[in-house]
């Protein structure tokens, strides 16, 4: 089997992973000789071309939703570290891809297939001097030395919870420690940043945190997933969580449960971002009796809806207030705050030519002392 192959067969089925870009993952993707590459954004706001691929898709472990699952009949593909290696630097020389984002199967233990992974890291940053982008994924059971390892070659280093608590993880991969083996490499992590400084890195800097949640597969609730996401952002230093919506695989036992709807991932991220940057904690989020989220509309509107009584002057309102206000996020608040030390803000107009989507705003806000006219939406 060539190499082209084999890298088309690994890329496959991809999307499950995270991408390591800053923005709900809508990604699209082109072939290259059948080998899919995705377009993600890094924390710059730099787009690049991102090969997402496995070093293996033979694994013995047998979590419930997944289809690279021990026993799923289908065609598996290998690659050694220095095979790999050299596959993507030809890929990256001629243009093809910009960065790489690099998971595996499990295969004789997580520890085996962790060094698999910092080989094939070490080959790319020591023997062809690669300079680019490189997201690690952590195996399942991975030691502190292979964490500390990951971070001293990684842009990027992610450990896939895949469900908010023990309990719950059960239901999808009843063979894997949540606290042990999920959960502990990201604590490794963080005080990995606190107590040592990062001149060892490849770049002089840590590399960020992430994980990735799979939502709706364990009939979990969403104050459940926001729960664990709030105290990774606060106690653990997480740079993003991410949430992937289950879709039923054939051949696993999964396979006849029904898909999540796309519109619970996508409120999930954005009562997410609203605790990551916007200084909202889990008891502000409006969650219904089943411990959901509203799917008809975003959680910050529902907030604003519930709990602004008042109409928030855009004039005087401090930079926290303005944060909770729908329709506007954190670079409109420092647009808003620098325009307002200069004359003041009394029209609809003048809001949207700051970039701000005026019309969510406009129930919420006073301008110049009056509430601006707006267009009720008709349902």
């Amino acid at each position: 089997m060539s190499e082209l192959t084999r890298l088309a067969m690994l890329t496959q089925q991809m999307h499950l992973e995270p991408s390591g870009g800053f923005e709900c993952p809508e990604l699209s993707s082109r072939k290259q000789d059948s080998i899919a590459v995705s377009h993600a954004m890094l924390p710059s706001g730099r787009k690049i071309k991102l090969l997402k691929t496995l070093l293996t898709s033979v694994c013995e472990r047998d979590c419930y939703y997944c289809p690279f699952r021990s026993g799923r009949d289908f065609r598996r593909a290998t690659f050694k570290p220095d095979e790999f290696a050299k596959i993507f630097m030809y890929m990256h020389n001629a243009g093809l891809v910009e960065g790489v984002f690099l998971s595996s199967g499990v295969v004789n233990g997580g520890v085996y297939t962790q060094d698999q992974l910092l080989a094939t890291a070490e080959i790319l940053r020591h023997n062809y001097a690669y300079r680019g982008y490189l997201h690690l994924k952590m195996m399942p059971g991975a030691q502190h030395a292979q964490v500390e390892q990951a971070m001293l070659l990684a842009d990027r280093v992610s450990v896939n919870l895949e469900a908010p608590n023990t309990e719950r993880l059960q239901k999808l991969a009843p063979h894997k420690q949540f606290v042990e083996e999920l959960l502990n490499p990201l604590r490794w992590a963080e005080e990995i940043r606190k107590a040592q400084t990062p001149h060892k890195a490849w770049k002089g800097t840590w590399p960020s945190t992430v994980t990735q949640f799979v939502v709706g597969g364990a009939d979990e609730s969403d104050i459940e997933l926001l729960s664990t996401t709030e105290y990774l952002h606060h106690q653990m230093g997480l740079a993003r969580a991410y949430f992937s919506a289950f879709n039923p695989v054939s051949d696993t036992p999964l396979e006849n449960k029904l898909p999540t709807p796309q519109k619970r991932q996508n409120r999930l991220y954005q009562a997410s971002f609203l605790i990551r940057d916007y200084g909202f904690n889990l008891e502000e989020m409006p969650f219904e009796g089943n411990g959901n989220l509203p799917l008809e509309v975003d959680p910050k509107t529902a907030w604003a809806q519930q709990s602004l009584k008042n109409p928030v002057e855009i004039n005087t309102a401090p930079r926290e207030m303005l944060l909770r206000i729908p329709g506007i996020g954190p670079k409109s608040v420092a647009i808003i705050l620098k325009t307002r030390r200069e004359s003041k803000l009394r029209d609809l107009s003048q809001l949207t030519k700051l970039g701000i989507r005026a019309k969510s705003a406009a129930p919420f806000i006073l301008l110049d002392g009056a509430q601006p006219a707006y267009q009720m939406a008709l349902f």
